[in-house]
């Protein structure tokens, strides 16, 4: 039997994403995670674009991190699994 893929693209939704230093709170504190290959915040979609490891880093860990910078996680998509 295949092991499991362990790498998990999700796109967030954050609505009151709104400029430069929301992107770049959001992207810095999401990205020095234990476990985040990559993180992309986009001010025109208010959305956030995280690729991660989920056997290193939990998705509520990562919304935890958003939420802390202060910003709200509306919603998530799972884009792979």
């Amino acid at each position: 039997m295949p092991e499991p893929q362990r790498t998990v693209h999700t796109v967030l939704s954050v609505p009151d994403v709104s400029c430069a230093h929301c992107k770049m709170a959001i992207e810095k504190a999401v990205g020095r995670l234990p476990g985040v290959a990559r993180v992309e915040v986009e001010v025109a979609t208010k959305t956030v674009a995280v690729e991660f490891d989920r056997a290193a880093v939990q998705l509520a860990t990562i919304q935890e991190a958003i939420e802390g910078e202060g910003y709200t996680v509306a919603g998530e998509q799972a884009v792979g699994a």
